[in-house]
């Protein structure tokens, strides 16, 4: 259990770090550090999801450990490995010695100095700076049994490797699970967790994020990008920029020295917010200027 005064706390910690955390998602994170519970993040790639995780580690001075999932994750992958090559040199070795005792010579190949230690594992070890943040990112990448071995796994805080024994964890660390839902996580793991849906900001948090991450961006500028990209959002796109593209947007259009929005500019630079060359060619010609003159007109004062 982390010891954070209030949600209010959370928040000015977070934004410390430069995450500019909403109210909603300030009380999850506060009631997980309050009760020792994990954390389970939903949401659409680019929300902030794995940022959060980041910003705590960086807010508690505490380490950072990342699970990233993927299709095809086993436990002994997320857990530990062997290190094959080393144990096949200490027996090469040994054999060239002559005569080596069996018995000793596997206890020497199977024990810490040949253990190669992944992410859930590394988080149940002990740190002087307290227990870890553990990352589990994208989590719907992976499978239904590596969910089952994972909701054991949380529950005690403790993994088994058969030739060392069971390792547990003498303080739980801080999970934090995110999720682009690609797929329904199962039900039994969501239950371990306090859940929240990390859902697009309001133009108002955008605009805080956007003066946070580039603090060099025009007030005008960031306004009619914060805009433009809101709107975008409401088309019928296959993948909708998150906030990660809006920085990156408006970045490159610092590097560009734009100072203010026109369809030429969006029409070059939509590589920054758009990853998929279908949704790049609905807003060619017409549908940019379009989307930009109500995203102006929104800016305008009643």
């Amino acid at each position: 259990m982390t010891e954070i005064a209030s949600i209010d706390a959370v928040q000015d910690m977070l934004g410390k770090t430069g995450y500019v955390c909403g109210r909603s998602l300030a009380t999850v994170v506060f009631l997980a550090l309050r009760l020792g519970r994990p954390l389970f993040l939903e949401g659409e790639a680019g929300v902030g999801k794995t940022e959060i995780a980041k910003a705590l580690a960086a807010a508690l001075d505490r380490k950072l450990i990342r699970l990233q999932c993927y299709e095809g994750l086993d436990a002994s992958s997320a857990v530990y490995e062997w290190n094959f090559p080393a144990q096949m040199v200490a027996i090469r070795t040994a054999e060239a010695a002559g005569g080596a005792d069996r018995d000793a010579l596997r206890t020497e190949l199977f024990s810490d100095e040949y253990l190669v230690e992944r992410p859930l594992l590394e988080a149940m070890r002990p740190d002087e700076r307290g227990a870890p943040i553990l990352l589990i990112d994208e989590l719907d990448r992976t499978d239904e049994p590596f969910e089952a071995f994972l909701l054991e796994a949380l529950s005690d805080f403790q993994v088994t490797i058969p030739e060392l024994g069971t390792v547990k964890a003498p303080e739980p660390p801080i999970v934090i699970l995110t999720s682009n839902r690609t797929r329904e996580v199962h039900d039994a793991l969501k239950r371990r967790c306090l859940y929240h849906w990390v859902d697009y900001p309001d133009f108002e948090r955008e605009m805080a994020i956007l003066h946070t991450r580039a603090p060099e961006a025009a007030e005008t500028l960031s306004r009619q990008v914060v805009a433009f990209v809101q709107r975008l959002r409401t088309e019928d796109l296959f993948k909708k920029p998150g906030v990660a593209e809006t920085i990156d947007w408006a970045k490159c259009l610092l590097a560009l020295d734009v100072i203010d929005l026109s369809p030429e500019v969006i029409s070059d630079t939509l590589g920054a917010i758009l990853k998929y060359q279908d949704d790049i060619q609905k807003l060619k010609g017409s549908e940019a200027k379009r989307l930009l003159d109500e995203a102006k007109a929104s800016l305008e004062p009643a």
